[in-house]
């Protein structure tokens, strides 16, 4: 189908995230059942961040991705689907896509392990730039009437 190829980062990107996910349990769950400051058993309630500081900040981390990833991307999803849905998501559209699911799933990778926060603010940075590109994109397709994945509106740039 014409304009479809950007759904195919989306759903990498919806994989990856379910990936974290998984990984945010397999970290979390044996570090909750060793914590001495933490009765398992009893526990309720609580906020997204009321783990921390009482586990290791390593066991933490995939917790904090997971929900970095259910932040900005959202509008990566909106985005991508208001292109495939005018039938701009190919090309330039869908090259763009991929680089922002890449740059995800480094950051993903740099916070699990490293977790060096400059390095993690500039993988977001350059994303967040292919992401206003692909809405820049899609905001020229949706108001200029316009179609054909963006090549137009990058050779007027």
């Amino acid at each position: 189908m014409i304009g479809m190829d950007i759904l195919q980062p989306v759903v990498a990107l919806m994989i990856w995230t379910m990936f974290v996910w998984l990984l945010m349990y397999i970290r979390r769950i044996p570090a909750m059942q060793k914590s001495p400051d933490l009765d398992v058993k009893h526990l309720h309630g609580g906020t997204t961040g009321a783990l921390d500081g009482v586990l290791p900040e390593r066991d933490q981390w995939p917790a904090h991705n997971y929900n970095h990833l259910l932040e900005q991307p959202t509008v990566f999803y909106a985005a991508a689907i208001v292109l495939a849905i005018l039938g701009a998501g190919d090309g330039v559209t869908a090259l763009l896509a991929w680089i922002y699911m890449g740059l995800r799933v480094i950051h993903t990778i740099v916070q699990v392990t490293a977790n060096r926060v400059i390095v993690r603010f500039v993988l977001f940075a350059i994303s967040s730039v292919v992401l206003m590109a692909l809405i820049g994109i899609a905001a020229a397709t949706v108001f200029g009437g316009g179609t054909g994945g963006g090549e137009a509106l990058l050779q007027t740039v």
